[in-house]
């Protein structure tokens, strides 16, 4: 039986902030570091024996404190990088709701038809990423893959692994450092867990938003 373990990276100043990230490299802020480290603790004792991580510095920091008690080297995938927000990057939320508000709407209300300007739509994720699992799935034999990404890309993978359509993008939320569980048996990708952030209660961090 094999598990796949989708991870959000852990917080950075742009998620703290509610400022669109996309290729932007930004850094782990250190709420973002000690999410990090608990994750590591948390999965340190499962049978992982391969870490991808989106080439992004806040993803491959994340994937380092899970690969780290394995002895195992983060393999970096392009694949897994952020959306490109065009357009939006660096752009807080409210600056994007007033300057591109009919497209936000859309982006809420219908976020498998849209474009973000200068950027990617979700199918354009899924094209790329999709393919990218689906291989490694393949390739994999029992025990636990971890995939280390972004929220857009982890709800795209999501919904693929689902058999769900990207118009469910909304129907869910990802905190930043949450865990996904599926389980494959060679036919059957089940879901066993979503957003689990239960290993980080020691920081205290009560209800977060979904950005």
């Amino acid at each position: 039986m094999l598990e796949i373990i989708i991870v959000r990276h852990g917080e950075t100043a742009f998620n703290a902030a509610e400022t669109f990230r996309g290729r932007a490299d930004v850094p782990l802020n250190d709420t973002g570091l000690k999410q990090a480290a608990l994750l590591g603790e948390y999965l340190a004792a499962e049978k992982i024996y391969v870490v991808y991580s989106s080439p992004l510095q806040r993803a491959v920091r994340t994937a380092d404190a899970i690969a780290a008690p394995h002895r195992l080297k983060v393999k970096l995938a392009e694949n897994l990088n952020d959306i490109d927000c065009g357009e939006w990057e660096g752009l807080t939320l409210a600056e994007v709701k007033e300057k591109y508000g009919d497209i936000y709407q859309d982006w809420v209300d219908t976020p498998e038809q849209v474009r973000l300007p200068g950027g990617e739509g979700l199918e354009d994720v899924k094209n790329r990423a999709w393919p990218f699992v689906k291989d490694a799935v393949t390739r994999a034999r029992d025990g636990k893959i971890v995939m280390v990404s972004h929220r857009a890309v982890n709800k795209v993978l999501i919904c693929a692994l689902l058999g769900l359509d990207n118009s469910f993008f909304w129907n869910f939320k990802l905190d930043t450092a949450s865990i996904c569980r599926f389980t494959f048996d060679g036919n059957r990708t089940v879901l066993s867990s979503l957003n689990d952030t239960s290993f980080l209660k020691p920081l205290n961090l009560g209800e977060k938003k979904d950005f």
